[in-house]
């Protein structure tokens, strides 16, 4: 995908996800690797009003080269470009339920998610609660940079998701899909529920080629 269709993709998606409620105001971010750097949403935009000609572009080493400045959570998303050579887009957003989760103080820190459907384990796998840091602090590389080898997406703790993906349709994909779970998991909260069992899991992954 060029560079061109890589905006319009951008614009498209966050126009999608804003207008279905997944993130609101000026929350949120997208960023996509492109063949010769990174488009990333600018700082404090909207993900419902993007301007393709206005996306930062940054170069290989994340030096801001064009357009609006970048989004101060630029941190979160290169933690997982250098360390998932897989990368190809970072999604972060603020919704509802994934955020409510990375404020519960007894969610599981090794894997926030619940495996309630095999969708969850398909398209994001365990999801880890990362400690506390101010938004847009670098501080946060080397907690991600511990797990991202290993994780394709991470809560933040009492701030929300971020999703990485080989590309942008698939990341959004993911960061859907976990919110969704979030979702079950907390309206089933005091219920009898009955989660994947390892085997399931197992199987899964085996003919997903997901490990």
């Amino acid at each position: 995908m060029n560079e061109t269709a890589l905006r319009e993709a951008i614009v498209r998606w966050g126009k999608s996800l804003f207008e279905r409620g997944l993130t609101a105001g000026s929350s949120g971010n997208i960023s996509v690797k492109t063949p010769d750097g990174y488009l990333a949403t600018p700082t404090n935009s909207c993900l419902g009003f993007l301007d393709a000609d206005r996306l930062s572009k940054l170069d290989s080493d994340g030096k801001h080269l064009s357009g609006d400045a970048p989004t101060k959570e630029l941190p979160l998303h290169f933690s997982f470009y250098e360390k998932r050579p897989q990368t190809g887009a970072v999604v972060h957003l603020h919704s509802t339920y994934a955020t409510a989760l990375s404020c519960l103080a007894d969610t599981d820190p090794r894997d926030a998610i619940p495996p309630l459907t095999p969708y969850v384990v398909m398209r994001v796998g365990k999801v880890p609660i990362i400690p506390y840091t101010r938004p847009g602090s670098s501080e946060v590389k080397p907690l991600i940079a511990e797990i991202a080898g290993e994780h394709s997406a991470v809560l933040l703790e009492n701030h929300g998701p971020i999703v990485s993906a080989a590309t942008l349709d698939s990341a959004v994909f993911a960061i859907e899909e976990l919110e969704e779970a979030a979702k079950l998991s907390i309206i089933t909260r005091g219920m009898k529920v009955r989660q994947l069992n390892t085997e399931q899991i197992a199987d899964l992954e085996r003919h997903f080629k997901l490990r």
